[in-house]
């Protein structure tokens, strides 16, 4: 809060150009109204708050380039912990039940996602040219691989190839003009919905033949005990992070039927549905849909400024949430970061500021061809 009060006039410039975020967070508060758990509704929410609070420090206080550094030396000290953990003591860094690595994270999962978020941001730096990183960029994408094989996340492995994919839609996408672009960008959809299809029809005997967990680790009985429940609560949900609550018997049902008790539904867009039905999914995806949209203007008016690695990082957050819950989770560093990139995305997206042409009014206080110089 004192950071924002020192940067207060880009606070009220961010919450004026992007009014569906402050809408979201107030969300789990008024979901406290129909909450099956009150309390914990309200505890939870004002966490979140507190969280998106920070993200707009973030998004008023530094320029894309700037937080591709922060990202990279918060990413990188966790990852060069978590392996020399390893190194040290090989028993804590592993998890108790089987020899897949944790590192310094309570779960192989954790890691597994810090290890994909490192091979990103470690690619962003290397190609963003700066030579006095790019030694430390390419050991640390080695070592980020070398975690995200240890760890045996496989929702972290597909994020980590997603990057590199989407790193390659964005990057013809800013070199594509006119019609091409709509063309491109339709032909990606259709194939991105194709291979979803697939997946949908194909992924369980796939995984079958190959010997693999067809349930995925449990999460496809969970999703269909959880499908259900969202029926039965389909316009408001249970509030804001209190279905998986021992309060809630719906939770107990579940859990009886699967014999764990899981701590969300391994699905963001299933676990935003639980807290706030069809209503708050809704102002969600609007959200989202603006923040790609603006995000995709931004890099191809301004490919240098370094938003290709934000675009990117903010869909594989997006690809992550099919089989892991990320989104509107209080105190977590990766939510932080992509509730930052949609922040930025608005603030920086251009707006007419009078009739003359080409005069545009951009982020205050920041050009929007800045460059950080790193010595």
């Amino acid at each position: 809060m004192l950071m924002l009060a020192r940067n207060f006039p880009q606070f009220i410039t961010a919450l004026k150009r992007n009014w569906l975020v402050p809408l979201m967070v107030a969300m789990p508060f008024v979901s406290v109204f129909w909450s099956v758990g009150p309390s914990t509704t309200l505890r939870r929410a004002i966490g979140l708050l507190f969280t998106v609070l920070l993200a707009y420090v973030l998004a008023t206080r530094f320029t894309p380039r700037q937080l591709l550094l922060i990202a990279f030396a918060t990413f990188g000290t966790c990852i060069v912990l978590s392996l020399l953990i390893f190194l040290v003591s090989p028993g804590l860094a592993r998890m108790p039940t089987d020899s897949a690595v944790r590192g310094i994270f309570i779960h192989k999962n954790s890691l597994g996602w810090y290890a994909g978020m490192m091979i990103l941001v470690s690619t962003a730096v290397v190609m963003d040219g700066n030579r006095g990183l790019r030694r430390a960029a390419l050991i640390l994408l080695m070592a980020g691989g070398a975690c995200l094989f240890l760890s045996g996340s496989m929702t972290a492995t597909i994020a980590t190839v997603s990057a590199y994919f989407l790193i390659g839609f964005y990057s013809m996408l800013q070199r594509i003009r006119g019609i091409g672009r709509i063309v491109f960008v339709l032909f990606f959809v259709q194939m991105f919905v194709g291979i979803l299809l697939l997946l949908h029809e194909f992924l369980v005997p796939f995984l079958e033949v190959l010997g693999k967990d067809a349930t995925l680790t449990g999460r496809v009985p969970l999703w269909e005990l959880v499908d259900g429940q969202i029926a039965d609560h389909l316009l408001l949900g249970f509030g804001y992070q209190a279905f998986w609550t021992e309060a809630n018997p719906e939770a107990w049902i579940i859990w009886s039927k699967i014999q764990w008790m899981a701590p969300h539904a391994h699905n963001g867009f299933r676990d935003t549905l639980l807290s706030f039905g069809a209503s708050g999914m809704t102002l969600f995806a609007l959200m989202l849909l603006q923040a790609l949209r603006q995000g995709a203007a931004l890099q191809c008016r301004d490919p240098r400024y370094g938003w290709l690695w934000l675009n990117v990082f903010t869909v594989v957050i997006l690809v992550m949430n099919l089989t892991e819950t990320i989104f509107l989770i209080q105190n977590d560093a990766i939510f932080i970061l992509f509730t930052t990139a949609i922040i930025m995305f608005s603030l920086y997206n251009p707006v007419v500021a009078s009739t003359a042409p080409g005069r545009q009014l951009r982020a205050p206080a920041r050009s929007p061809t800045a460059e950080l110089q790193i010595s």
